[in-house]
């Protein structure tokens, strides 16, 4: 990867270029300031939000720190090392010019990952428990950090779920009010992966692979590769989806630590070195005395909300993940108890004439809507948007049976339409909003899929494209629809 920088360089005085003024490029501007580091952030963008931020940061940390607005491409003159936010693509004019000069590129987990601590307690740095996979990444690592915090555990879920891993890591070492984290359950996103060579975590999991941000990998194959990264060097751990044999083969390409384990995880009953589900019981088979005979049960079905499949199995890899780092059966079944999704997640929103509505706005592509449908029949699916690409036909033939009717929104709703019509032609199709946006376009999608819901039935927002053609984000749109459902019950 060019020059190669020592795994703890000499900060003061270091030439580091940013790249990006988003929450990771702040940050890691702000921990390399505090380090003597010379830094340079650059961002692409001019706008009045971006230079808000600028002024936030150079007031903080004085004339240090410059900033350059309006140029992403160039490198600056004298840069011994780049830190990339994580939505920069390799392709990136800045990031070539970097490689082509023999500089290392860094994202802000490796850099994270080099700056770890060790712990008072253990005199290692707290471990990292690492989640990846194309849908379920952030549900996971909330689920893990639950589990964690019953058994006792300061931890938090960080990473691409929002929260710094680079102020995660740092955090209780420089001020007296609270302690280190003595465990992180860290959500990797394949962006973050690709720009950290380094990083070994204690354990990991892959949940599934499906076909997602091609644009910024290149192919399947290079996204599936920087997916499989997190699997390098697991000391203990590697998790695996034994629905998705994609994800085991990326075990068996991984060169771990010695007697690093593949421990498998699905819906059916466990065999040895599994986790899996028995008469409606969580089961491990893996991490109990004489697997081969025994099994340790880890709690219900009953305990997980909701009771999804495709969240049952977020809680198989979330209790491996736990139990791999030492966690007893008991703080399983605490954790997952407490746990609740964040919005916008198969969320339950009304019953209203016996019709149950699910907010799953967080669907936004084929594979996240495939396990929302999956989990509900009969249902009135609310589907479309941005396509970003996706095809339906796959989508559309797994649902057909459980289809009661669908209603279409969105630039890209006759791509929905067509498939329905080759799959599931015996199935209503009404296309909704034509034309409206917001509250508006909600209300109607909303009416719609009411007058064509029967008792038992669900209707269900799983729309498997981007919102932004309607919507600000897929919270707003699901916000839309559950204040366009309450409404039906004024």
């Amino acid at each position: 990867m060019g020059e190669q920088l020592s795994t703890t360089p000499s900060w003061p005085g270091l030439p580091v270029t940013v790249a990006g003024l988003g929450v990771s490029g702040i940050s890691a501007a702000r921990v390399l300031h505090a380090l003597g580091a010379e830094v340079t952030v650059v961002d692409g963008g001019d706008s009045p939000a971006l230079r808000a931020r600028v002024a936030e940061l150079t007031a903080q940390h004085g004339s240090g720190l410059r900033v350059r607005l309006g140029d992403g491409d160039t490198l600056p003159e004298g840069t011994r090392l780049v830190v990339t936010s994580p939505g920069w693509p390799p392709s990136s004019p800045l990031l070539l010019a970097a490689q082509a000069a023999g500089l290392e590129v860094w994202g802000d987990v490796e850099l994270a990952w080099r700056l770890r601590k060790p712990l008072p307690t253990t005199g290692e740095p707290a471990p990292w428990l690492a989640v990846t996979g194309t849908n379920g990444k952030t549900t996971t690592v909330q689920m893990l950090a639950s589990i964690l915090t019953a058994a006792g555990k300061r931890t938090a879920a960080v990473g691409n779920v929002g929260v710094s891993v680079l102020d995660a890591v740092l955090a209780g070492f420089d001020d007296g009010d609270e302690a280190p984290y003595d465990v992180l359950a860290v959500e990797l996103s394949s962006y973050q992966l690709h720009w950290a060579p380094s990083l070994r975590p204690h354990s990991a999991a892959v949940l599934n692979l499906a076909p997602d941000h091609l644009d910024w990998h290149g192919s399947m194959a290079a996204y599936g590769a920087d997916k499989g990264r997190i699997y390098q060097g697991n000391q203990v751990a590697c998790v695996y989806n034994l629905a998705d044999p994609a994800t085991e083969e990326l075990v068996r390409e991984a060169d771990v630590e010695e007697g690093c384990r593949a421990i498998g995880f699905g819906l059916g009953a466990p065999g040895l070195s599994q986790f899996g589900v028995v008469d409606g019981l969580l089961v491990d088979r893996a991490f109990v005395p004489d697997r081969a005979k025994n099994a340790a049960e880890l709690g219900s079905v009953k305990d997980i909300e909701p009771p999804a499949p495709h969240n049952v199995a977020n809680a198989l890899a979330a209790a491996a993940l736990a139990r791999a780092y030492g966690v007893d059966a008991k703080a399983v079944r605490e954790g997952l108890r407490a746990f609740r999704p964040d919005a916008h997640r198969i969320a339950f929103v009304a019953e209203v004439d016996q019709v149950r509505w699910i907010d799953d706005s967080k669907a936004t592509n084929t594979h996240a809507a495939a396990a929302s449908l999956a989990a509900y029949q009969p249902i009135v699916w609310i589907a479309g948007g941005l396509a970003k690409g996706a095809t339906f036909d796959e989508l559309v033939q797994g649902a057909a049976t459980r289809l009661r009717a669908a209603v279409l929104i969105g630039e890209d709703r006759a791509l929905i339409r067509a498939a329905l019509a080759r799959h599931a032609p015996d199935v209503p199709v009404i296309e909704a909003a034509e034309g409206q946006t917001g509250a508006v376009a909600m209300a109607e999608v909303v009416r719609t899929a009411q007058s064509l819901a029967r008792s038992g039935d669900t209707v269900l927002l799983a729309p498997a494209c981007a919102s932004m053609d309607m919507f600000t984000n897929y919270g707003e749109r699901g916000d839309l629809f559950a204040e366009a459902v309450r409404g039906l019950t004024d």
